[in-house]
């Protein structure tokens, strides 16, 4: 009668332990149906379920792991698994699968319980808990920006999508953490294009404002801004009024305004790392070119597309040239340049933090408000806000031990 056995160890991790195991297991020619293995602060846990025709094979196959397991210094423990029970591990396989992941400056145990009672909530029992941040170390804590990163890995079904990214959300709000929820298919593991908005994302400040401080209508300008990047007004009709209001300036200051600006916490990292990983980048901003152009040579982004802003005889004239790229038009690019790469838009990624990102952030596989407008935040499926720009990286699922290494 066919065995099927689940074997747990635990104990000290050291090298060639599981060699020495499946030499055993090869032996009494037992058949290996799962394994699965973890070691945290140099003690392993390893799980491996067996099957065997042969009921006297399997009898002196344990006795021999009895003996090593001794040897080695591990605990082992034999469970029985009946055919009932593996029909329906093996019916399970093709379920959806989802990622948590759940980064902050620094995660609590109130953090990972909240986190894990969401998860509860909506039916989902943890398969897989994976530190993605790297270990920490007092002695240069101050040096680096703190982050903390877990990864949970789930099986079954959500019960309430809505609901579960309404807690996520009330979450982050009051506990300073931010939690992603995505599903885990071929798509999240092989996103090759990612898209950046520029003001206030891939740099702290709002361009046209800036300029607005140098023709001496801050005030003015900055109030429509806002109330664009609410949603309050149409982003066309209020991007030509602040515009206007630029008439007169004079162009020298431009290279001025660009060599002042702030590259957002992380961005750096993010680029540098996407672009050693063979990642396409682009910049699809509602601001103006000649400060994309400037980022693209300073970050080496891969493709810009903003709007021009008009010069006349070294003065700028108040007007655009060309169409406005707004929120749809940003959509629209994404979708271009998703074609031209021959890839899927599941496949693209999108990051941004006002209004009119949210049809390009819609339309991407992951799309994700970077310390967002509660709007956008509400609206985005994934939302960044308590740790730097290149906490992306580990909503790609990428671990900084081989950041380290890229």
């Amino acid at each position: 009668m066919r065995e099927i056995i689940l074997i747990s160890f635990l104990g000290p991790d050291q090298p060639n332990q599981f060699t020495r195991l499946m030499q055993v297991l090869s032996v009494h020619s037992l058949q290996i149906l799962d394994v699965g293995q973890a070691v945290i602060h140099n003690q392993l846990t390893l799980g491996i379920v067996v099957a065997s025709d042969n009921e006297t094979a399997t009898a002196l196959a344990m006795k021999e792991i009895l003996i090593l397991a001794h040897d080695i210094g591990l605990t082992v423990r034999f469970k029985p698994i009946s055919y009932t029970e593996y029909d329906q591990w093996v019916s399970e396989g093709g379920r959806t699968r989802y990622i948590v992941t759940a980064l902050a400056p620094e995660l609590t145990a109130g953090h990972l319980q909240a986190v894990t009672k969401i998860v509860s909530s909506q039916g989902f029992n943890i398969e897989t808990v994976t530190r993605l941040s790297g270990r920490f170390d007092p002695e240069q804590a101050s040096a680096f920006p703190r982050r903390a990163c877990v990864q949970f890995g789930l099986s079954g079904q959500m019960l309430d999508a809505q609901a579960m990214r309404a807690a996520c959300l009330s979450l982050s709000g009051n506990l300073n953490i931010d939690v992603a929820v995505q599903e885990d298919n071929a798509y999240r593991r092989n996103r090759r294009l990612v898209c950046f908005d520029m003001d206030s994302t891939l740099i702290e400040q709002e361009v046209i404002d800036e300029l607005a401080l140098e023709a001496g209508v801050g005030p003015q300008v900055a109030e429509i801004t806002e109330r664009a990047m609410l949603g309050e007004l149409d982003f066309q009709q209020s991007f030509r009024a602040r515009v206007a209001l630029l008439k007169g300036l004079d162009a020298s200051v431009l290279p001025h305004i660009a060599e002042r600006l702030t590259i957002t916490e992380g961005a750096e990292r993010l680029i540098s790392t996407l672009k050693a990983l063979g990642y396409k980048t682009a910049i699809l901003s509602g601001g103006f070119q000649y400060f994309a152009e400037y980022l693209q040579a300073k970050l080496g982004i891969d493709e810009v597309h903003a709007n021009i802003l008009d010069v006349q005889g070294g003065v700028v004239t108040g007007e655009v040239k060309g169409a406005i790229v707004d929120g749809a038009r940003k959509a629209e690019l994404l979708r271009q340049l998703a074609d031209k790469m021959g890839i899927s838009l599941e496949q693209a990624m999108a990051v941004g933090d006002g209004a009119n990102d949210l049809p390009m952030l819609s339309i991407a596989g992951l799309g994700v408000a970077y310390r967002a407008k509660p709007l956008v935040r509400q609206n985005a499926n994934q939302a960044i806000s308590s740790v730097g720009l290149d906490g992306v990286l580990y909503l790609l699922g990428m671990h900084d031990k081989d950041l380290n290494r890229a």
